[in-house]
């Protein structure tokens, strides 16, 4: 079984930067496949999560958090349909923020950031560790989304919904 891995917050504003690229040649025993900058990863071949883990924490320059789900529980994001209640506007970004775990709690959906006025971050729901939402593309958009973060506990890591589709391709589910 294949396992999507996710790191957060790397290559980002020239914090934690690595090349994916050669990072991916060092694993090619785990049949390996990069997908974009941001530390989103495919892991083909099937191996246990926690030997997974120790290979990427073992080659990375730094330390990070570093999220793992199945390509299983990837692939079924696709099925759930997130987004229909958005309006089609090229403005709005859908994104997914993979929870290390289920959350213990959260807070009564749909929020918005900031909560007065027009919203610039919206989280519209969860299934189980997947935290589905959509941001305008506006200049203050990344601090509302740092907010955003702060909801859930345990944390997690967020993809744009075109890296999810890339990943869903990788695993044959797209």
């Amino acid at each position: 079984m294949a396992t999507v891995v996710l790191l957060r917050g790397v290559n980002v504003g020239g914090h934690r930067t690595f090349r994916p690229v050669e990072l991916v040649k060092k694993l090619v025993h785990l049949d390996v496949v990069n997908i974009g900058a941001a530390g989103t990863f495919v892991v083909r071949k099937a191996a246990p999560q926690a030997k997974v883990k120790a290979e990427f924490e073992r080659l990375l320059p730094f330390v990070t958090n570093i999220v793992l789900c199945t390509g299983r529980e990837f692939a079924t994001l696709l099925t759930d349909h997130p987004f229909e209640a958005l309006p089609n506007d090229p403005e709005l970004v859908r994104f997914v923020t993979v929870l290390r775990e289920k959350p213990r709690g959260e807070p009564e959906l749909p929020v918005n950031f900031p909560p007065t006025g027009e919203w610039l971050v919206r989280i519209l729901g969860r299934r189980d560790r997947f935290v589905f939402g959509a941001y305008r593309r506006h200049m203050h958009t990344i601090r509302h989304l740092g907010s955003a973060d702060k909801l859930f506990d345990p944390p997690g890591t967020t993809r744009n919904w075109n890296t999810v589709n890339a990943i869903a391709k990788v695993l044959g589910a797209g």
